[in-house]
């Protein structure tokens, strides 16, 4: 596992910021950097079950079985990534699955100013998706930027 950590300074309270987090449309918006389509099922409170999803071309579900180790509003969330979802399945007991879970992908919101958030990702990466997120990322923070500060 690698560790990535980014950060980004937002020019919108940290309420909107959690808001772009938080809300359906708003993080298919900046999620799509990712994949097309990407999207949740599931809440953003502690102890809740989450699934980071989106449908392949087959028409069936795959993605993150996660859930939410921490939730403190407006401030941070810790996302504990279980497994996957392949074809509509769980998948959270696989060899495949046992090399990188539990794995986490931490947000924090740090008040800046009274209009003005660092944004700060931390995450644990298995090494071969490593390049992959450290590319993409930064494109998925500048368009949380965008998103946040056009609430």
């Amino acid at each position: 596992m690698k560790n990535l950590t980014l950060d980004i300074t937002i020019n919108a309270p940290r309420e909107n910021v959690w808001d772009a987090i938080v809300t359906d449309a708003k993080y298919r918006a900046w999620t799509a950097v990712f994949y097309d389509g990407s999207y949740f099922e599931g809440g953003w409170n502690k102890g809740e079950a989450i699934h980071f999803l989106a449908v392949n071309s087959e028409g069936k579900k795959e993605g993150m079985v996660s859930e939410i180790a921490e939730s403190v509003y407006p401030e941070f969330i810790s996302i504990r990534h279980r497994g996957y979802v392949v074809d509509g399945v769980e998948d959270t007991t696989s060899e495949k699955v046992k090399e990188w879970a539990p794995s986490y992908e931490n947000y924090k919101l740090e008040k800046l100013a009274a209009h003005q958030t660092r944004f700060t990702l931390n995450m644990d990466v298995a090494e071969a998706y490593y390049d992959s997120f450290k590319e993409l990322w930064p494109k998925a923070l500048a368009k949380l930027k965008e998103v946040s500060e056009n609430s």
